[in-house]
């Protein structure tokens, strides 16, 4: 459930929004911070469900030691530049692995009801896990639900971006009859919320890189550089100088107030 920081809540109609794949990497969390703190985007609100850890912490946007200490922030909160028509949902906490459809239908709903003209996924797929035809070219890839390619079919042709192939579901097994699937390993709810869009007929693409896990916050400049080609959300690319934050990408002041004992309850990353 969606809880404005305001009275008021905020209206989202036609706006775009921007959210991360909780996946191996923190690829797309990274990308969604790094966009937060370079529009300077305010917090309108946040998401309360029980279908993530709980964690707390400070404000990992701020400048000063004041700005950091005047409130709370939670595991999934909501950002918006209304003078883009942008919101962007950051996540900071895994999914419950047994909650995880529900999380994805209560994101879903709140799409829906919010009235957002278009939902972007930040993501990202294991590098050693391509086949052949993976192997070639630049490491981003795309998937478009069909309500979402009848309105951006010009624009990410012109883009020259290629689609996230369709694979063998048992690589090396020779099967005449077995048609290739969509495959996104260390992609957590990346495949889930794209097929419940496309069954749901919501406007829904997502972005994602093939990358290794370690230092991903190189991988996070160029997936928000992708992104911005699409959406021109700034007129020059965001480079990888040190940004005036007091936590530079992602939380490193939030802090575990809940600790799962079984860790079999936690989502796959």
């Amino acid at each position: 459930m969606f809880i404005a920081s305001g009275k008021s809540p905020p209206c989202f109609k036609d706006f775009t929004l921007v959210m991360p794949a909780v996946a191996v990497g923190n690829v797309g969390q990274l990308a969604a911070d790094l966009i937060v703190s370079t529009l300077n985007m305010s917090r309108v609100g946040y998401m309360h469900t029980d279908c993530l850890i709980p964690m707390a912490g400070n404000n990992p946007y701020a400048t000063c030691k004041e700005d950091a200490e005047e409130e709370l922030h939670t595991p999934a909160e909501v950002y918006a530049a209304p003078e883009l028509k942008l919101a962007v949902l950051q996540i900071r906490a895994p999914i419950i692995q047994s909650k995880s459809k529900r999380f994805r239908q209560l994101i879903l709903t709140w799409i829906k009801a919010s009235g957002f003209f278009r939902t972007v996924v930040l993501s990202r797929s294991h590098a050693y896990q391509r086949d052949d035809q993976q192997l070639q070219g630049p490491p981003l890839r795309y998937l478009v639900t069909p309500s979402l390619l009848k309105v951006s079919a010009d624009a990410l042709k012109e883009l020259g971006w290629r689609e996230m192939e369709r694979v063998a579901a048992y690589p090396g097994l020779i099967d005449a009859n077995a048609e290739p699937c969509l495959c996104i390993p260390g992609g957590g709810i990346t495949k889930g919320l794209f097929t419940d869009s496309c069954a749901e007929d919501l406007p829904l693409a997502v972005l994602l890189l093939f990358c290794s896990e370690g230092n991903n916050i190189p991988d996070a400049f160029t997936l928000v550089n992708h992104l911005n080609d699409w959406l021109h959300l700034l007129d020059t690319p965001v480079s990888d100088k040190p940004v005036q934050t007091r936590h530079p990408l992602l939380l490193c002041s939030f802090v575990v107030v809940l600790i799962v004992q079984d860790k079999d309850e936690l989502a796959e990353t």
